[in-house]
């Protein structure tokens, strides 16, 4: 059982936007291979957080508005979303310790 749900540029809006909940939206490709080492972090983080945090993840190939809209240049990409605003973003493939790192700044440890 995952703890990513999936979105999608009809559905970001309501998912993303107009929640109160922080949200992460890892942002990934079927042809990247860094993605694929990031998808482990994501749903680790989306269990760890779980009581504060939302976890999304977009392809990026069948959603480009979204994908235009927020400039993603590379994946993998991640993005924490707080009240319809970005609040901050990492780039690549990395260690969940960053990425636990950058939750906790974010959310509080």
């Amino acid at each position: 059982m995952s703890f990513v749900l999936s979105t999608t540029d009809a559905e970001f809006a309501s998912e993303v936007l107009d929640v109160s909940q922080p949200v992460l939206v890892y942002f990934w490709a079927s042809w990247c291979g860094p993605c694929r080492l990031m998808a482990p972090v994501a749903e680790w983080a989306a269990v760890t957080y779980q009581d504060r945090l939302k976890v999304l993840k977009m392809e990026i190939d069948p959603n480009p508005d979204t994908v235009n809209r927020y400039h993603i240049r590379g994946v993998p990409t991640l993005i924490l979303f707080r009240e319809g605003e970005v609040v901050d973003s990492l780039v690549g493939a990395l260690a969940k310790e960053k990425v636990a790192s950058f939750l906790d700044t974010h959310l509080g440890a």
